[in-house]
C-alpha cells in the first residue's frame, strides 16, 4: 500500500457556474481561503472566467477520461494526479478513491461534471461539516467529505 499525505476533501457538483459561484462565495465569507478551493468543469469561457475569478489566474486544460476536454485548478487536482499522474487516464471515477470517495461517488460526480456540472472541491481536514453544510446550502448536489485519508 501506498502511503500518502493527501488531506481531506469535501467535494460537491453544482449544476452550473452561476450556482458553483455563489458556493464558491459563501465558502470565502466563511473563511475558506482560495488556496483549499478546487474547480473543475468542462471546459468553457465561463469555467475558465470562473477559475480566473476565484484564484487570479487560469486553470489548467486538462483531458479527463469519462469528460473530455476540462479546466482546472487547486489542490484536489493534485491530489488524484498521483504520482502515476493519471488522473487524465483513469478520470475521476478511477481516482477519487485516493481522497477518500467510493467509487460509486466518484462515478456520480464524473457523470454530472461530464453533463456540464462544476465540480467544486475543499481541503477541509478540520471544518469538514462546515464546508458540506455550506455546498448543500448554496445547491451542490451530491456533497459528500471524503471517508478517510493516508492510505491508497
Amino acid at each position: 500500500m501506498l502511503e500518502v499525505d493527501t488531506g481531506r476533501f469535501t467535494v460537491a457538483v453544482f449544476q452550473d457556474v452561476a450556482w458553483a459561484t455563489k458556493g464558491l462565495d459563501a465558502l470565502k465569507q466563511s473563511g475558506f481561503p482560495a488556496e483549499s478551493l478546487t474547480i473543475i468543469a468542462k471546459e468553457s469561457a465561463e469555467a475558465s472566467a470562473l477559475i480566473d475569478r476565484t484564484f487570479g489566474s487560469a486553470g489548467e486544460r486538462l483531458e479527463l477520461a469519462g469528460i473530455g476536454a476540462t479546466i482546472a485548478r487547486g489542490p484536489l487536482v493534485a491530489a488524484l494526479q498521483g504520482p502515476a499522474r493519471d488522473l487524465g487516464k483513469l478520470g475521476l471515477a478511477g481516482t477519487m478513491r485516493r481522497v477518500g470517495f467510493q467509487s460509486h461517488d466518484a462515478r456520480i460526480f464524473e457523470v454530472l461534471t461530464g453533463r456540464g456540472g462544476v465540480l467544486v472541491g475543499i481541503r477541509t481536514e478540520p471544518r469538514a461539516a462546515d464546508a458540506l453544510a455550506i455546498l448543500h446550502s448554496y445547491g451542490g448536489g451530491n456533497a459528500a467529505i471524503g471517508a478517510w485519508t493516508g492510505r491508497v
